[in-house]
């Protein structure tokens, strides 16, 4: 497969973008266990590698929409490009890929490859990170530059189709939802370490080895006491194992501390506060809540009307949009009648539509979202 077509060779020097706004701003962060704690990612690629490859509920929530994108029953007004918006591409799932980058980074970017004819033979989402927007004098978007390590090719404004979500600093680029969620996954990776290590140390606290002999430890006697202690009581392989004291050395244990003792619920609340900024439902993610069937038939129907639709449709409107070059007058939507999760709620739509008698038959067709008997 081509990833770029066959007209996008043969142009001049690029500029850089006009205006690109981080997607994180740097925190502090404080070491712990040789690594960092509480430290906000400054790059797209270290956030993606600790808020969502190593985070599960970051993870869950992106496939759980992204997933629910893809399957989402379409119709649309021309057979040919309802087949390009449906096949895979490369591996890819068009829509699956698109509404992943655009909940991660903000942008979706198409690539429109077309045959030696100009007719139009596939559609390719690439890598949001490796786009940038080249602007024209007055500010406007006249080109695409996609980077893949020192290759450089340059497309034009009509061989791709930007979608990206509204960025309120940025005219070009717009804002994802990983950004906003760092916060929140990084002390739930905290706290998963955390708990890591007091498992590793017997799932509990430690202790302190109290010396209360009159003479001081020497400094060989101190080196043999720590690396017996590491080499014999820690990990979880030694938990439970009797500890032999020599004379003058007392064990004292420590107890936790209100504030140890709340970290589940410390982790609860940041998958919370991670389910909230992707717009999934806690309970869709197995968090602990009231999970009821009804309270779960609920928060489905939440997450497909907050969630997928909206982004399904603002995937569907600049597709559409994108492809009238070659299909005129296109639509694409999704066939709300077939989706499952909402069933109940059409069931209603159509008994309050039936049950008014003083429509016309052409009207409740109207109200039901059909026209002259099709949708």
């Amino acid at each position: 497969m081509k990833l770029f077509g066959w007209k996008s060779a043969g142009r001049g020097m690029l500029r850089p973008a006009r205006t690109h706004v981080a997607l994180t701003r740097p925190f502090g962060a404080r070491a712990f266990a040789g690594g960092v704690i509480g430290e906000w990612p400054r790059s797209y690629e270290a956030q993606l590698r600790e808020g969502y490859m190593s985070n599960v509920i970051a993870q869950r929530a992106v496939r759980l929409v992204a997933e629910g994108v893809a399957s989402a029953p379409l119709s649309a007004s021309d057979d040919a490009a309802l087949a390009l918006v449906r096949a895979t591409s490369g591996g890819q799932s068009l829509l699956e890929t698109l509404s992943a980058q655009l909940l991660l980074h903000g942008n979706g970017y198409v690539q429109l490859l077309t045959a030696p004819d100009g007719a139009l033979v596939e559609l390719y989402a690439l890598r949001p990170e490796r786009v940038s927007v080249e602007a024209d004098a007055r500010g406007w978007p006249a080109a695409f530059r996609y980077k893949a390590g020192e290759a450089v090719t340059r497309l034009a404004a009509n061989e791709m189709i930007h979608i990206r979500s509204h960025h309120p600093l940025d005219d070009h680029y717009g804002l994802g939802c990983l950004g906003a969620a760092s916060g929140a996954i990084a002390i739930h990776n905290a706290s998963t370490k955390w708990n890591k290590a007091l498992l590793d140390n017997a799932a509990r606290p430690s202790g302190a080895l109290v010396h209360e002999a009159a003479e001081a430890l020497s400094g060989e006697q101190f080196d043999r006491l720590k690396a017996e202690l590491a080499a014999q009581f820690s990990g979880q392989d030694n938990a439970g194992r009797p500890m032999l004291l020599e004379g003058g050395l007392k064990w004292q244990a420590l107890s936790l501390t209100p504030a140890d003792m709340d970290f589940a619920g410390l982790k609860a609340a940041a998958a919370r506060e991670i389910a909230l900024a992707f717009g999934v439902p806690p309970m869709l993610l197995g968090l602990p809540g009231d999970a009821t069937y009804a309270n779960y038939r609920e928060a489905n129907k939440a997450l497909w009307r907050q969630a997928i639709l909206p982004l399904t449709g603002k995937i569907l409107d600049a597709l559409s949009e994108g492809l009238r070059p070659w299909f005129a007058d296109l639509r694409l939507a999704v066939d709300i009648d077939q989706v499952s999760a909402l069933s109940e709620d059409r069931e209603r739509l159509w008994a309050q539509v039936a049950g008014a008698d003083f429509l016309t038959l052409e009207e409740k067709r109207m109200a039901v979202g059909l026209e002259n008997g099709r949708e």
